[in-house]
């Protein structure tokens, strides 16, 4: 069985091993899917450009034809050098060609299969794990050791510093997709050009809202108890290739900030103080939805759904494929919770 955890994914992709040309890349971080296929695409071709190099199937179809991923493996370039072919995984399965490839002498050809989340018992994940000339490598969201090291990375090359609080806060803004943070990371690089160390005023102001807005009407959505709002939303991030974790994250940081909010006026604070105060600020468009969930929930109710988020997030870590219908059943459940006042 070759399904390669962690160190040694990292010493594969620096040197891919030419005994094992079936690469297949799956799990929930889309953009590091296509992150590791891009960069096994680039050192296995001399021009990733070149149509006589790198041929591109689609799952779905070479399901109808499995023979055909041989067929494109063993062919010999016209003009001769290195070949790569790869897959796009879709919804039927083209299995049986791997399971032939895998049996036959591939020379001077990478085959990498990019592809979702597979279940243990799914047919592709099965062969490449199987086989001795494939290897099957998991992309799961960055950990904070990762997002650390991401952050590093990307600044290094800028020659740019980050204060410890401005650090504090990006690491909280980014993960769930690999190549979404990576762009986040190199927007706040070009934004802090010159100025040799990032300050918390320049990650608030470039990341927090490119990348938490889209998902601010799921959250919102789910406090003033808009069902229908958080189901259509949350089904539109999922097709963008959002992680679920993601948005749970955001609804927790969303319930701590109510909870927080919620005891201050219980103390005597106005609304509308809070509102316009506080930090980061909250968008305009958000205020109206941000009121009535304040009027919905008591501290108390909170501090629950504070709990219940927590459970979920731990949840969706303990089984990643269920991760969108954990992740939604939590957020329909805070919206009919705020339908009962108080």
């Amino acid at each position: 069985m070759v399904a390669l955890r962690g160190k040694d994914i990292d010493a594969f992709l620096a040197r891919p091993d030419a005994g094992r040309p079936i690469i297949l890349l799956y799990g929930p971080d889309a953009g590091l899917v296509r992150e590791r296929a891009d960069a096994l695409i680039a050192s296995a071709v001399d021009d990733p450009n070149d149509p006589f190099s790198l041929v591109r199937l689609d799952g779905d179809e070479l399901a109808a034809e499995p023979s055909r991923l041989v067929d494109e493996a063993m062919t010999i370039p016209m003009f001769g050098g290195r070949r790569a072919i790869r897959v796009r995984a879709g919804s039927r399965s083209f299995a049986s060609g791997v399971d032939t490839l895998a049996d036959s002498a591939v020379k001077d050809c990478r085959i990498v299969i990019e592809a979702g989340e597979l279940r243990p018992e799914s047919p592709l994940r099965k062969a490449c794990e199987r086989a001795k000339t494939a290897v099957a490598i998991a992309c799961y969201p960055d950990t904070e050791r990762d997002l650390a090291r991401l952050i590093d990375e990307e600044l290094r090359t800028s020659n740019l510093r980050i204060a410890t609080d401005a650090r504090a806060v990006l690491m909280s803004l980014l993960g769930g997709d690999r190549q979404a943070s990576r762009n986040e990371l190199r927007k706040l690089a070009l934004y802090s050009h010159g100025k040799g160390e990032i300050a918390l005023d320049d990650v608030m102001t470039v990341v927090s809202d490119a990348s938490e807005l889209k998902l601010d009407p799921i959250v919102d959505g789910a406090f003033a108890g808009k069902p229908d709002l958080v189901e259509s939303e949350f089904a539109k991030a999922m097709v963008a290739g959002t992680y679920p974790g993601v948005i749970i994250s955001a609804a927790q940081r969303q319930a701590a900030w109510l909870h927080k909010s919620a005891l201050a006026v219980a103390e005597g604070t106005p609304v509308s103080t809070l509102l316009e105060s506080g930090y980061p600020r909250l968008h305009f468009s958000r205020k109206g939805a941000v009121e009535i969930a304040l009027r919905n929930f008591s501290p108390a109710r909170l501090a629950g759904i504070i709990d219940q988020l927590g459970t979920a997030a731990l949840d969706m870590r303990k089984q990643a494929s269920l991760a969108s219908a954990i992740g939604l059943r939590t957020l329909l459940s805070i919206a009919a919770n705020a339908k009962r006042r108080g």
